[in-house]
């Protein structure tokens, strides 16, 4: 792992690891970068509808999302 160091607004951070039920800061960055990753790729996908590259339905798409998660 890398490290580094970040400032961040602080009632931020205790509002993320109350929500996520996380203890560890380390642990909320790397959901959050986790979520901002998976959000983007999927607003990529989405821009391909219907340009004949990418032919499934969004439920498709979801349940390739949680396998690739996995692996």
């Amino acid at each position: 792992m890398e490290r580094f160091v970040v400032s961040v607004d602080p009632g931020l951070f205790r509002e993320a690891m109350r929500l996520t039920g996380k203890k560890r800061k380390s642990k909320v960055i790397e959901l959050a970068l986790r979520v901002l990753v998976r959000q983007y790729c999927l607003a990529e996908l989405r821009e391909l509808a219907g340009s004949g590259l990418v032919n499934w339905t969004p439920e498709e798409l979801s349940s390739w999302w949680e396998i690739a998660k996995r692996k």
